[in-house]
């Protein structure tokens, strides 16, 4: 007699595992929300700097590290400037507007671009740790998502097309 596999397990869907993915999926959404709208002031800044040597050279030298180095690479400026960034925060909330505000944009350019270029150079290697490429893949699909549902493709096309017959205008 031929014994028949047993059935598989069935795996239960863990509520709280549920609402986290959601969680995740909606904080991911808004920062690319904020994102696409701010990166045409900092694309330039983010174009010049990748074309300097020693950013060039950095770059290289991330390629060539392990995976959790690049991960230390891209977390240890978050453990430094989000709290810069909350202080500027406290600054503003106590009136000090301007000093607030020019903080807390600068603590947020200085880790989104030495960020940005530290996980271009170093995507490679992160995407070899299981949990690292789940963040990755998940924040590209809800990219992705989030650009097609806003049309946001459409809407830069048409902010650029308004911008340069504006210049026009004022010359």
């Amino acid at each position: 007699m031929v014994e028949s596999p047993s059935p598989r397990p069935v795996r239960t869907r863990n509520p709280l595992l549920g609402v986290l993915r959601l969680a995740f999926r909606l904080v991911v959404g808004v920062v690319i929300l904020l994102d696409e709208l701010v990166r045409p002031l900092y694309r330039p800044l983010l174009n010049w700097l990748a074309a300097l040597k020693l950013v060039q050279r950095f770059e290289a030298w991330v390629g060539r590290l392990p995976a959790y180095a690049v991960l230390v690479l891209i977390v240890v400026p978050y453990g430094v400037v989000e709290p810069v960034k909350f202080l500027a925060l406290i600054h503003i909330a106590n009136g000090h507007v301007r000093t607030g505000t020019v903080l807390f944009l600068l603590a947020h350019l200085v880790s989104f671009v030495l960020i940005e270029r530290i996980f271009s150079a170093g995507k490679a290697q992160l995407m070899t740790v299981r949990w690292m490429a789940y963040v990755i893949e998940t924040a590209a699909s809800v990219h992705r998502s989030v650009v097609e549902w806003l049309r946001l493709d459409e809407l830069k096309r048409r902010a650029r097309a308004l911008w340069r017959w504006a210049r026009l205008r004022l010359r």
